[in-house]
């Protein structure tokens, strides 16, 4: 039996705007904790999500949401040689 459980967990980039204040935040308590930023704001947000009892109440009434997040969309897939660009040979 394996001593580490290492899960794989799909992730998105999503663009948000923070105020200059809340980035702070999210900086310190990352440093506090010794976590990423992004791991505060996602572990944040999914803790208010859980505690929110009307939120529930929401998410139980299956109302159709439209989707207002802005998803940054992934690159296309390469050959393998990133950030490379081809060499150009001039013919004599």
């Amino acid at each position: 039996m394996p001593l580490l459980e290492v899960t794989t967990v799909k992730k998105i980039t999503a663009i948000v705007a923070l105020e200059e204040s809340t980035t702070k935040l999210v900086d310190q308590y990352a440093a506090f904790l010794k976590a990423s930023a992004d791991d505060v704001v996602n572990h944040a947000l999914l803790y208010v999500f859980g505690k929110d009892k009307e939120f529930q109440q929401f998410r139980e009434s299956n109302a159709v949401v439209p989707a207002a997040l802005r998803v940054k969309k992934p690159a296309p897939a390469t050959s393998g040689k990133r950030g490379r660009k081809a060499a150009l040979v001039a013919a004599d």
